[in-house]
């Protein structure tokens, strides 16, 4: 049998982008300092890179699914002037309370749960054990430990209100480049 791919999965709002509640324009996305040479570190050492994001935003009505996608293409053209790309994107419209119609469930994709991780990780034969995820929650924390991977905190979006809060073991960094580094100085 072949051995997984090894990935890093990334938290979108406060991780790759400053943080602004339902992020749904264009015209409000704003990479994060050095979240493009970060994805490129990635990139480089051979790692896949894959978003996984909460956007119950699309749940609660705020915004449409095609309006998400605007905004991941234009995600990608940033990230594409650093000479980073990203390998997927997944999201989780969900939201158990406040979602409408079809959105308003308990699903197993929204983080904490590790439904899109795991999704990836068939849909790209990718080996849990041997990734890494990187948010500004704790819930991203949690959705990483449960699917098996190495979870890590950035301090930016959430992140510095949550250190307090992380599990036993699980660092923060400043930022998603000084996660990045970690990962690639010590894992590629």
């Amino acid at each position: 049998m072949t051995e997984g791919r090894r990935a890093v999965f990334l938290d979108r709002d406060g991780t790759i982008n400053v943080e602004k509640e339902y992020l749904h324009r264009v015209g409000d996305f704003e990479l994060i300092p050095g979240a493009g040479e970060a994805v490129r570190l990635l990139n480089d050492a051979g790692f896949l890179v894959i978003v996984v994001t909460n956007q119950s935003g699309i749940g609660r009505g705020y915004y449409d699914e095609a309006a998400l996608e605007e905004v991941h293409r234009h995600m990608e053209l940033e990230l594409a002037r650093f000479g980073a790309s990203v390998d997927a994107c997944y999201f989780c419209p969900h939201h158990p309370l406040h979602g409408i119609g079809d959105y308003r469930k308990e699903c197993a994709c929204r983080k904490p749960l590790p439904g899109m991780l795991l999704q990836a990780a068939e849909d790209w034969a990718i080996d849990l054990s041997a990734s890494f995820i990187v948010g500004d929650k704790v819930a991203d924390v949690e959705a990483g430990l449960m699917a098996g991977c190495l979870p890590l905190l950035v301090r930016t979006g959430y992140g510095a209100g949550e250190e307090s809060s992380l599990p036993e073991g699980v660092k923060a960094y400043d930022d998603i480049l000084a996660a990045c580094r970690v990962i690639v100085d010590a894992f590629a």
